[in-house]
């Protein structure tokens, strides 16, 4: 088996799937990628079990076969190359690899491709079109407020809910919670339908997903979801993760609806504000204090063990009556920086009730809500 290939746009496909490929893998070939030509066309895939990435692009190639490449050499032998066109010659009976560039011969041995682990097929499942624009923003707003607790693993996902109305999108750790929905992304589905996808899929599907207007195909059933779209240089790519068979917590019951205090403030100046005050926090507990008084909301931290504190005022827009409360602020500082309103509102109930954050200005066919929950300031103990 032979074919030429740009080394470049080679390497910018195996970037993209290489981090499916796990350091310490359950099985040994997974170390490697697999690579199939049929029809003029290079098919490279990998896998953790959990997730399979491929991704397909046109090469220089007369003939059809399959081998297992070695993920770490061939990448790192790809870096260190100019772009230039790089021919493989592989012998599928000794599965030896030979890399041959402009001035150079690498050799490496690869393996049989019958052992690398079928993919799993998605059938008799629901299919959505969602714009990967839209994809992405639903996933970057809930990404990160995913649990690692592995004991909960229900919470190492996302939710999402998808009816004939639209979906929701729903990431929580148990400290904090966001919810997005969506008008526009719905699939026509009767009834309703919900699957929890694996937040190292998500992030993994986040990395390749094009910046550019493409419809991505989103298909599942009771066990997998499979993605597919097309990516840069003309490549297809597709992705195959197991769901997480877990009941998702109800959520809904979590989020305070008797909100009186409201909150109005420019996000860029509370994020700035913060990040200082942040600075002079406990390293533990990360308490920043929020009191708001009239038109002013006074943030403060203190650290007792090295006698730090820092605090700042900021003019605000407030209804409701005076209020003090503590909050985690690399919290707040993660949800503040996944919003792209220019002012944010605060709806706050009571201080050891939970916070809701949400944008001032959305876009009409979304919607954005945050929860964080309060850390106990010492004069309410």
């Amino acid at each position: 088996m032979k074919f030429v290939v740009s080394s470049s746009t080679l390497l910018k496909q195996l970037s993209a799937i290489n981090g499916v490929i796990a350091s310490n893998p359950v099985v040994p070939i997974l170390e490697n990628f697999l690579c199939e030509i049929q029809n003029g066309s290079l098919k490279i895939t990998a896998s953790d079990l959990q997730t399979t990435i491929m991704t397909e692009l046109e090469v220089d190639a007369q003939e059809r076969g399959s081998i297992a490449v070695p993920a770490k050499i061939l990448i790192e032998t790809l870096k260190n190359l100019p772009e230039q066109p790089v021919t493989f010659t592989i012998d599928e009976t000794s599965y030896n690899i030979e890399i041959h560039s402009e001035n150079g011969h690498y050799r490496l041995s690869g393996e049989n491709a019958t052992d690398f682990p079928k993919v799993p097929a998605v059938e008799d499942g629901n299919t959505v079109e969602v714009p990967a624009d839209v994809l992405a923003h639903a996933v970057s707003n809930t990404l990160f407020a995913t649990s690692s607790d592995e004991l909960r693993p229900a919470m190492t996902g996302v939710f999402i809910n998808l009816n004939g109305q639209g979906s929701t999108f729903v990431a929580t750790d148990g400290h904090r919670l966001v919810r997005y929905r969506r008008t526009d992304v719905s699939g026509g589905i009767a009834g309703k339908s919900s699957i929890i996808i694996p937040r190292k899929a998500l992030n993994l599907l986040k990395a390749v997903l094009p910046s550019e207007n493409t419809a991505v195909s989103m298909r599942y059933n009771a066990s997998n979801a499979f993605f597919q779209f097309s990516g840069s240089v003309g490549s297809n790519i597709q992705m195959v993760c197991r769901l997480i068979d877990e009941r998702y917590p109800d959520y809904e019951n979590v989020i305070p609806q008797d909100n009186q205090n409201e909150m109005t403030i420019n996000r860029q100046d509370f994020l700035s504000s913060l990040k200082r005050i942040a600075i002079y926090a406990n390293k533990t507990t990360h308490q920043v204090r929020l009191k708001i008084d009239g038109s002013q909301l006074h943030i403060s931290a203190e650290d007792l063990d090295f006698s730090n504190e820092a605090n700042e005022t900021l003019n605000c827009d407030h209804q409701g009556e005076d209020l003090e409360i503590g909050f985690n602020a690399r919290f707040l500082i993660e949800m503040l920086n996944n919003i792209e309103s220019e002012e944010v509102t605060f709806k706050f109930s009571q201080p050891n009730r939970a916070g809701l954050i949400v944008p001032s200005e959305t876009n009409e066919s979304e919607e954005v809500l945050m929860l964080v929950m309060p850390v106990m300031l010492s004069n309410y103990v």
